[in-house]
């Protein structure tokens, strides 16, 4: 079993940037894939990131490419999202998964694994 823990949430000015980390423990996960997902009040949860556990294959919904940066470092089993020039249509819960079949797409259900999630708001 593997167990996902973000943090890094928080309350940000439109144009400032935040930092959010997802720990991985508890399973041999050094070759899964890792993704951010986020869900806003009323709407569906949406694909925000991805990123192949090497780091070498990343993948970014159009809305937040050029702003955001999804990295990782495998020494401390930890995938980070950089989000920068905030807007306030990014606020939601942003929730980490993995995936250990190593697809990094864009479909809630092709993740295995998936954290509790951690409030981002944006205020205008």
């Amino acid at each position: 079993q593997v167990q996902l823990v973000e943090s890094g949430g928080g309350l940000v000015q439109a144009g400032g940037s935040l930092r959010l980390s997802c720990a991985a423990s508890g399973g041999t996960f050094s070759s899964y894939g890792m993704a951010w997902f986020r869900q806003a009040p009323g709407k569906e949860r949406e694909f925000v990131a991805a990123s192949s556990w090497s780091g070498s294959y990343t993948n970014y919904a159009d809305s937040v490419k050029g702003r955001f940066t999804i990295s990782r470092d495998n020494a401390k089993k930890t995938v980070y999202l950089q989000m920068n020039s905030l807007k306030p249509e990014d606020t939601a819960v942003y929730y980490c998964a993995a995936d250990s079949h190593n697809y990094i797409g864009s479909r809630i259900d092709e993740y295995d694994y998936w954290g509790q999630g951690t409030q981002v708001t944006v205020s205008s």
